[in-house]
């Protein structure tokens, strides 16, 4: 079995309620799916996004691969949200 690590994703408790972030920041890596899976870009990631570098995006896509099921559910329950 192939170990999984990532250089720019992490979980902290308190933080997003424990969800992955985008270390450093407070972007949850299901914002950035949400983004890409609703038909956007890289690119269009990357001007929705411009704290975040090309690599970061890149590698919520690998996260996503890795944890599908659980992604899909919290962009789901994202776009379900009703805009404050």
């Amino acid at each position: 079995m192939i170990s999984q690590s990532y250089r720019y994703i992490i979980a902290r408790p308190g933080v997003r309620s424990g969800h992955p972030t985008i270390e450093g920041t407070r972007i949850g890596v299901h914002d950035v799916l949400g983004v890409i899976l609703n038909g956007s870009s890289v690119d269009d990631a990357s001007r929705s996004f411009p704290v975040l570098t090309r690599a970061q995006i890149y590698e919520c896509l690998a996260y996503y691969e890795d944890h599908r099921a659980e992604m899909d559910s919290l962009v789901a329950r994202q776009m379900a949200e009703p805009a404050a």
